[in-house]
């Protein structure tokens, strides 16, 4: 690894962040020499990020805990358009008041990884709309369109993928990598901002950026990007059987956000620590050679660290007390989610198959039948043998709720309503 002057480079490289960048040097030496501010964008698709924009949000994180700013980008007006990296099809058009809500929720998984103010170090963020939607379309493309070659466009991943599969591309979602390209340019009118990053599918768009504002107004900026995040199955990072790993704890209890990275597969482990934790480089060394019962115990640090950071300390020890008592102690435990079942069905009777189901713990009732014949489906802690056998309120425990378990991993506390 070259030798940085900058911490934030050095930090960035030895934790395994940096994928491309467009001058290793002298962005090095812009962080070295003052207070460099960087942004990435977030689009405001959904009501929460998920841990496959953790490493993003860990980047902004560290920029600021190196002596830097950082912008958060809310993509309110490119959400109109919708990013065409990484897809074979064209995005959900969003209405005004979906993007809004979106925007709000997004909002909230700022809040405890970085430190918002007016500072010269303080995270501010800032929404494109309030430049992209009072733009006047020939104007635009009269002083913006002109610096970009349709040759160039169709070579680009993001198009090029998916003309090769011959699917769709609208004129609309073509137009995604200017507006992306204006952003960073009026970033760095607006906010002095030198620095655009992302993930790696978005370098084309950063390049563009970069020399959309040499080209107008003579001004060198800078793009540094992160390697595509998976995991050792070469599942996609935020991704599981059961659905996305919400950041926000509205969409995804902090037990179930922990019992995630508890899970985390041995080979990405330490990787995972220099990613998304702070614990020193030095401490992660020497977890490198551990294996077994401490191995284990390291994924335990793991959970414990990225829950605090998402969801606050108290929230991380509630979810490991909760995992002990639950494999520990063959207990409910006090924080396993919880979903209801009205009284009068579970007075009735609720067929194994069909609760398993309706709790989340399986993604059909076929997949349910198929879990309870393999034996791997528990009532408070004992097997069910019979796909149709009634669950019922007589089957609720001392707290009056029934423990649903599907695997080792999976837990739910049915609760009647």
């Amino acid at each position: 690894m070259p030798e940085f002057r900058s911490e934030f480079m050095r930090v960035l490289h030895a934790r395994e962040f940096v994928h491309q960048c467009t001058d290793d040097s002298a962005l090095d030496a812009l962080a070295a020499d003052g207070v460099l501010t960087a942004y990435i964008g977030f689009d405001c698709t959904a009501d929460s990020l998920h841990v496959g924009s953790l490493v993003q949000i860990m980047m902004l994180r560290w920029l600021q805990q190196t002596g830097h700013k950082p912008i958060v980008l809310m993509g309110g007006g490119t959400t109109k358009i919708g990013d065409p990296s990484g897809r074979d099809e064209s995005r959900r058009l969003l209405s005004d008041a979906q993007i809004a809500e979106n925007k709000a929720g997004i909002q909230r998984c700022f809040a405890r990884f970085l430190k918002f103010g007016d500072g010269p170090t303080d995270a501010i963020m800032v929404d494109n709309a309030d430049w992209l939607d009072g733009l006047e379309y020939v104007p635009f493309l009269r002083q913006i369109g002109t610096h970009f070659s349709l040759n160039r466009m169709l070579k680009f991943d993001s198009v090029r993928m998916r003309l090769e599969r011959e699917q769709p591309m609208t004129f609309l979602e073509f137009n995604y990598m200017i507006l992306q390209a204006y952003d960073f340019m009026e970033l760095s009118r607006r906010e002095d901002c030198s620095l655009q990053m992302g993930g790696s599918d978005q370098w084309g768009n950063i390049v563009n950026g970069v020399e959309l504002a040499r080209r107008i107004d003579s001004t060198s900026l800078y793009g540094l990007t992160t390697p595509l995040i998976t995991l050792a199955s070469g599942a996609k990072m935020g991704k599981t059987a059961q659905g996305a790993v919400w950041i926000d704890e509205s969409r995804l209890s902090s037990y179930d956000y922990w019992q995630f990275w508890r899970n985390t597969d041995d080979r990405d482990v330490c990787r995972f620590l220099r990613l998304f934790t702070e614990l020193p480089l030095e401490e992660i060394a020497r977890i490198e050679a551990v294996e077994g019962e401490e191995l284990n115990d390291a994924k335990k640090l793991l959970a414990n660290l990225a829950t605090t950071m998402c969801h606050g300390e108290k929230a991380a020890m509630d979810a490991a007390d909760t995992a002990r008592a639950t494999f520990e102690g063959s207990g409910a435990g006090d924080g396993l989610p919880e979903v209801s079942a009205t009284e009068s069905d579970l007075k009735a009777g609720i067929p194994a198959f069909q609760l398993i189901h309706d709790a989340g713990l399986s993604d059909s009732r076929g997949a349910a039948r198929r879990l309870i014949r393999g034996g791997g489906v528990r009532l408070n802690d004992n097997v069910i043998e019979k796909e149709d056998a009634a669950i019922s309120l007589a089957d609720c425990n001392a707290d009056g709720v029934i423990k649903l378990s599907a695997g080792k991993k999976r837990h739910v506390l049915v609760r009647p309503s």
